[in-house]
C-alpha cells in the first residue's frame, strides 16, 4: 500500500534489472519515505463506495516493517478501536466490548476499515527493492513532468499477489506520481495516486494517498496526513497485545 493503463513511453532505457544500483537506491528512497525506524502519523481516512461515505481521523505508530498499531480517533461511534500488527499477526481491539480478537487466515481478504484495503495488505506490507526485481522502463517528459518509470516483477519466492507493479516517481526528487498494481491476470487491479506535497517530518512529501479499485470507478479511499514524525524513541512493549487497553486512555 494502489488502475488505469499507463501511456507507453518513447523512451525506453536499458537498465538491468534487479542489481542496478541506481534503481536500488531510488527504490529505497521511496521505500523509506514515510517509514524510517519507527514513525508516528495523524492522518484522516475518507472512504467512498457505492453504498457510503465515511471519514476518520487515525492516530498510527510503527516500528520497522512489523509492529504497528493505529486507533481511531473519530468519529465517536468508532472512537478508541485499534488494528494492531504484531509480526505475522493481527489484532482488532474493539472498545464498546473491551474484547481483542486475532484476524484469522478467513479474515486476512477483509475490508480494513470499510476501505479498499484489505487486512492482507496490512500484513504483507513489505520492501518493494525485497520482493521485486525492478528496472527503468521510462525515463523523460511526460504530461508535463520529468519523470523516471519502473516496472517491477514479483521474484520467484516473494509471497505477493501482484503480476507486476509499475511506479512513477518524480525525477528529481524521487517523489512517487503513481503506482499501478496489476493481478496474475496482468490486468490493472488498482491505482494509488501521490499529490499534496508539502513538508511532513522535515522534507516535502506526498500527504495525499489516493486508492482507486479498477473495477470500480467510482470509489476510493484516500489518506490525507495532517502530521508525521519519524525515528521516534518507541519501545516493542508498546505494540503487545496486552497494551490495547492502555492505549485507550
Amino acid at each position: 500500500m494502489r488502475f488505469y493503463w499507463i501511456l507507453l513511453g518513447m523512451m525506453i532505457t536499458t537498465s538491468a534489472w534487479a542489481g542496478d544500483t541506481r534503481t536500488s537506491n531510488i527504490l529505497s528512497e521511496v521505500d523509506d519515505l514515510w517509514r524510517g525506524k519507527s514513525s508516528h502519523a495523524i492522518a484522516t481516512l475518507n472512504i467512498q463506495t457505492q453504498h457510503y461515505s465515511r471519514s476518520m481521523k487515525l492516530e498510527s505508530w510503527s516500528k520497522g516493517k512489523e509492529k504497528s498499531l493505529t486507533k481511531v480517533l473519530s468519529p465517536l461511534r468508532e472512537k478508541g478501536t485499534m488494528t494492531l500488527k504484531s509480526g505475522n499477526h493481527i489484532y482488532t481491539y474493539l472498545p464498546k466490548t473491551d474484547r481483542t480478537i486475532r484476524l484469522s487466515s478467513g479474515m486476512m481478504m477483509s475490508s480494513w476499515m470499510g476501505s479498499h484495503l484489505t487486512n492482507d495488505d496490512l500484513l504483507k506490507e513489505s520492501r518493494l527493492e525485497d520482493d521485486f526485481d525492478a528496472r527503468i522502463s521510462f525515463e523523460g517528459e511526460r504530461h508535463g513532468q520529468d519523470i523516471i518509470e519502473f516496472t517491477l516483477l514479483p521474484k520467484e519466492d516473494a509471497a505477493v499477489v501482484w503480476g507486476k507493479i509499475v511506479l512513477e516517481v518524480e525525477a528529481k526528487r524521487h517523489l512517487p506520481i503513481k503506482e499501478v498494481f496489476y493481478d496474475e491476470d496482468m490486468q490493472v487491479s488498482r491505482t494509488f495516486t501521490f499529490t499534496g506535497l508539502k513538508k511532513l517530518a522535515g522534507k516535502i512529501r506526498p500527504s495525499v494517498l489516493h486508492i482507486a479499485p479498477a473495477d470500480k470507478p467510482n470509489e476510493y479511499t484516500e489518506f490525507i496526513f495532517q502530521e508525521l514524525t519519524l525515528n521516534i524513541p518507541i519501545s516493542d512493549s508498546f505494540f503487545n497485545k496486552s497494551a490495547l487497553k492502555r492505549h485507550q486512555r
